[in-house]
């Protein structure tokens, strides 16, 4: 029987597919068989300790030959998996029988047929006895042919055989898939709150004659309670590294600093060191270990930046100008991402010495795991060679699988997907761009559903180099409408610092904010904002905290597009199915938000409550865990919210 388009894998089966621990996975196949005889489709599916276990799978969609299931993933490794199509011998002549017998035709033979299948599943292995018994005694009154026809099919058809012939069917012709491979990370790969900060800035203080003292990791280790008091998981670190003199950039990314500008963290590589040093001012090698112990012992994990570039002023520079371009005029290239320009970054050239930037990069990596770095931000991926990543993912995930790589790649969906393929374990989306409900809704669907297999989108709100233009006009109600989305629609969202304060001026022709950190200190007075009434660090706080409440919203792959009848009113549902769930009661979120920034709207909410196994027209219970507010709902509801307001839903299942 052909076994055709089994997902979850990747085309040609080129890499394995991708989960995460506690990962509901949908499992998929076409297969048919010739003629009108019944057919069933099993799920074999073996866990990294090489323990089996069968699940069957359900029809799809009428008429495709479409087969169905969910398994949920609990362990971290590989696991492998097959569909095993057979013939299910009980239900094709049931299919028949119920047909003849009524009707007076071939009757003795279907019973007799039907009383040989039952033979057969008594001769089955592990029967238990008193499912033995009833088979015995079902096929033997099946061939008493004093009794009438219909008393004997219906002794065939006892619901306990029933029961256990669809649980244990009676197959022939079974047919295997090829196998297919799935690796399973630690859940951190696949579910987080990330929070970005630049260490410089906390603690920051400026001098009379207006330069800056610098932050150190001492003073930065004194933010991190109140990251983690918001619920993140994960604090981002942009790089921690020397920073060039030679071509350093000024404020607003100028070309004329002063002697007191402390330039791009991204212009790596100064006499002081290159990717493996720390910035001198920040402290010493010993002062990180200890700001990411503060942050362990606060739940926290710190990312690291990965920008393979260097500033002239490198150490690389003088050591290994091959591994860099020479232009004609013998200067070498500097970045460039027209309009953009970088002059103070020489970009990795690698065509030169493919081997030897390898080992370069490789020890580096193993330095920063050695230091207590599990997580990896990789600046600009898609400008390094595909099988570069590929090579060093694998070769670091084979000796260190907890370590987490996430692509910075904004650039074309099949480059994007294809460094989720070959190893990075989350990519950075299109998501920030994406404001109209149309966008949001083919743009949530294809993460969560097409490309889910392989790719994990962090949702950042926000990044020191994006500011979109719905964040620079819609003000603060912009700022917790996409909040709201990214926190509740995926597993993985970020923000960086500044997001909460409603940072919305744009310098003038640029996607970012105006005296942007990348270029100068910033200080914030975090405690006193959020007194006032400014900070938005109570919505997030209680937005993290529902992420952790709700297991739904750990995963990826259950996100449900909800019908509104107005085009600002964005809703959508997550469900963790009772199977899944603690306690056996499946754990559902309904998320609706007003995503006009400027006015007030009302629309009628068609709920698909199926969706989440409440049948049509049954009532049910919502509680807004936002406001706190509880109301009894059904197919139809209205909704009335205020500019950028949500609810977030949680159904009261019964």
């Amino acid at each position: 029987m052909p076994i055709m388009r089994l997902r979850p894998q990747i085309e040609d089966a080129l890499f394995p597919s991708k989960a995460y621990a506690g990962e509901v996975v949908p499992f998929s196949c076409v297969s048919f068989r010739e003629g009108h005889d019944k057919i069933g489709v099993d799920l074999v599916l073996t866990d990294p300790d090489g323990r089996t276990r069968r699940r069957r799978l359900e029809r799809g969609r009428p008429g495709l030959d479409e087969w169905r299931t969910t398994a949920q993933l609990d362990r971290e490794g590989e696991w492998r998996w097959r569909a095993e199509s057979f013939g299910d011998d009980f239900a094709t002549w049931r299919h028949n029988a119920e047909i003849k017998v009524p009707a007076g035709i071939d009757v003795e033979v279907m019973l007799e047929e039907g009383a040989r299948v039952l033979d057969r599943a008594a001769a089955g292995r592990g029967v238990e006895p008193e499912t033995l018994r009833a088979l015995e005694q079902a096929s033997a009154t099946a061939r008493e042919k004093a009794l009438q026809p219909l008393e004997r099919l219906r002794a065939l058809l006892d619901e306990r055989i029933i029961d256990h012939l669809t649980a244990q069917p009676v197959r022939s012709l079974v047919t295997r898939s090829e196998e297919r491979v799935i690796r399973v990370e630690r859940k951190r790969a696949g579910y987080g709150a990330w929070y970005e900060f630049f260490p410089r800035s906390e603690g920051a203080v400026p001098n009379a004659d207006g330069s800056w003292r610098s932050g150190t990791f001492r003073t930065a280790a004194e933010r991190l309670p109140g990251v983690a008091d918001m619920g993140f998981d994960v604090v981002y670190l942009p790089p921690i590294h020397p920073i060039g003199r030679t071509n350093r950039k000024g404020p607003n990314n100028t070309l004329t600093p002063g002697p007191n500008d402390p330039g791009s963290p991204w212009a790596i590589g100064a006499e002081t060191g290159g990717h493996r040093d720390v910035h001198p001012d920040l402290g010493t090698l010993d002062d990180f270990k200890a700001f990411r112990e503060r942050a362990e012992g606060l739940g926290l994990e710190i990312a690291l930046d990965l920008a393979l570039q260097a500033t002239p002023d490198h150490p690389w520079v003088r050591e290994h100008p091959e591994w860099f371009t020479t232009l004609a005029d013998g200067s070498i290239a500097y970045a460039e991402n027209p309009p953009k320009k970088y002059q103070d970054i020489y970009p990795v050239n690698f065509d030169n010495d493919p081997e030897g930037i390898y080992r370069e990069v490789l020890d580096i990596v193993r330095h920063w795991i050695d230091a207590g770095v599990k997580i990896f931000r990789v600046d600009n991926p898609h400008t390094k060679p595909l099988q570069f990543w590929e090579r060093l993912i694998h070769e670091i995930n084979a000796a260190h699988p907890e370590v987490v790589f996430l692509a910075e790649a904004f650039t074309r969906p099949a480059v994007m997907q294809s460094l989720a393929k070959a190893g990075f374990q989350q990519s950075y989306s299109y998501f920030t761009w994406r404001n109209t409900r149309e966008e949001l809704e083919e743009f949530l669907d294809e993460v969560s559903h097409e490309t889910s297999d392989f790719m994990r989108p962090n949702l950042f709100v926000n990044t020191p180099d994006i500011l979109t233009e719905y964040l620079q006009r819609g003000g603060r109600p912009a700022y917790e409408a996409r909040a709201v989305i990214a926190a509740m629609a995926g597993p993985n969202w970020g923000m960086y610092s500044g997001f909460e304060l409603v940072e919305n001026v744009a310098r003038p022709g640029a996607e970012e904010n105006i005296d942007n950190e990348k270029y100068e200190y910033k200080q914030r007075n975090w405690e006193a904002e959020e007194a006032s009434g400014r900070s938005l660090a109570p919505l997030i706080r209680k937005l993290n905290g529902i992420r952790r409440a709700h297991p739904a919203l750990h995963q990826l792959r259950n996100f449900e597009v909800q019908s509104a009848d107005h085009p600002s009113i964005f809703a959508f549902s997550k469900t963790l199915e009772a199977e899944y769930a603690e306690h056996g009661i499946a754990d559902t979120i309904i998320t609706v938000v007003n995503i006009d920034p400027f006015d007030t709207h009302e629309a009628t909410l068609a709920v698909d409550s199926e969706k989440f196994g409440i049948p049509r027209g049954d009532g049910f219970q919502v509680e807004d865990l936002l406001s706190g507010q509880i109301w009894d709902w059904s197919d139809y509801n209205y909704v009335r919210l205020a500019p950028g307001q949500a609810h977030v839903l949680h159904v009261r299942h019964h």
